[in-house]
């Protein structure tokens, strides 16, 4: 799978914090799961877009400022098959946990 870097901003450090993620195209953004490999716990980056949704991505050395937000409901579905689809891992760690695991998306901000 193709992978992003996700700039986030910490949530109690306000620092900018990157990791890597993999991603699928979204209209004209990306959608990124929270699976953090089926832990019982989300991970960081999603706690911090929680409270700093503003963040920037970077695919292909382009850098796109992004807004934040969780899918719900008929978009999470429709994401999650094909995220499964293209990694069958998350399926597999959709098991390991008890928490729903998040599915993002990225949507291209003028800020």
């Amino acid at each position: 799978m193709p992978v992003l870097l996700l700039t986030t901003t910490g949530r109690r450090t306000g620092r900018p914090h990157r990791v890597g993620l993999t991603y699928l195209r979204h209209g004209s953004g990306y959608a990124v799961i929270g699976s953090n490999g089926g832990a019982p716990n989300h991970p960081d980056w999603i706690l911090n877009l929680r409270v700093h949704p503003q963040a920037t991505v970077q695919v292909l050395g382009a850098r796109t400022a992004v807004l934040a937000r969780e899918a719900a409901d008929d978009e999470r579905a429709t994401l999650w098959q094909r995220a499964v689809a293209a990694y069958p891992g998350y399926a597999a760690y959709r098991h390991r946990t008890a928490r729903r695991i998040p599915v993002v998306v990225l949507d291209p901000s003028s800020e």
